[in-house]
């Protein structure tokens, strides 16, 4: 009888991708897992094929960066005390770790996995789409504050009596000394 497997979501995958380094990677751990592996058996394949991870496709990560993502993320607290450090993978590396797997959910789940990134880098540039227009937005705000501050201004110089000039008297006057 065949195992009932969890329908996986883009947004779950989403959740386990971090920021490290300035790349949005997946550690192996979460990888295992989505490929159905163990991670000291897809850390194994990483080490065997070497050269099918180059930096921008798979790093270990330092002590400093561990102890973060394990304060970080509460999924990754067996990590803290683990006697390797893990690695990180990145977009092309996650596809590339289900290449040298090659088992049927590895293959199945790298599609999402590549979803998920894909997802979140639309994400990305929908905000930078948005930060441009808010700060568009807050330009014309500006001009707008500044113009009604000059309105105000020249209606209070209105509301102000004028200095009512000294009247001269009418008639003859004498001059004093």
């Amino acid at each position: 009888m065949a195992s009932k497997r969890v329908p996986v979501r883009v947004a779950d995958i989403q959740r386990r991708i971090l920021m490290i380094r300035g790349e949005k990677v997946v550690l192996d751990a979460d990888l295992a897992e989505f490929y159905d592996v163990t991670t000291k058996r897809l850390n194994e394949q990483v080490k065997r094929n070497r050269g099918r991870f180059p930096e921008d496709f798979a790093f270990r990560l330092t002590e400093d960066e561990r102890s973060e993502v394990v304060a970080k993320c509460d999924h990754l607290l067996r990590l803290k005390y683990s006697p390797t450090l893990p690695y990180a993978f990145t977009e092309h590396g996650a596809l590339m770790a289900a290449s040298v797997l090659s088992t049927r959910q590895a293959v199945e789940m790298s599609v999402f996995v590549v979803r998920a990134f894909v997802a979140m880098r639309q994400a990305i540039v929908q905000h930078k789409e948005l930060a441009g227009r808010l700060a568009l937005l807050e330009q014309r705000l500006k001009d707008h504050d500044s113009k009604i501050h000059g309105l105000l201004a020249a209606i209070r110089q209105l509301m102000t009596p004028a200095e009512v000039p000294k009247k001269r008297r009418i008639g003859f006057q004498k001059e004093e000394p």
